[in-house]
């Protein structure tokens, strides 16, 4: 059983920076889209950036300019580099992958991680 998992969830103060990460813990075929998602209390979960396998990028307009999301597939890791973090900011983040498990997988697959908090606070 595949799972991913996040790092580098904090507190930080508004204005500071954190760089997540996020791994499999086994092999996966092939991995196309790898994205983080955000949910804060009260809220659904929304789409922060995604990262194709070719590398082109998509973000939340909320994010653009401040989030970077990059990806290793030699490492099959994605990151997400998150500078001038502001309050609205506070979630927990969720990485996400869609890929085929194994070579005679048809259907791509949705594989979420736990979660990581990320609060941003004075």
């Amino acid at each position: 059983q595949v799972q991913l998992v996040e790092s580098g969830g904090g507190l930080v103060q508004p204005g500071g920076s954190l760089r997540l990460s996020c791994a499999a813990s086994g092999s996966i075929f092939s991995v196309n889209t790898m994205g983080w998602y955000r949910q804060a209390p009260g809220n659904q979960r929304g789409l922060v950036a995604t990262v194709s396998r070719g590398g082109s990028t998509n973000y939340v307009d909320s994010v653009k300019g401040r989030f970077t999301i990059s990806r290793d597939n030699a490492k099959n890791t994605v990151y997400l580099q998150m500078n001038s973090l502001q309050p609205e900011d506070t979630a927990v983040y969720y990485c996400n992958w869609k890929g085929r498990p194994t070579a005679w997988t048809r259907s791509e697959v949705d594989y979420w991680g736990q979660g990581t908090q990320v609060t941003v606070s004075s």
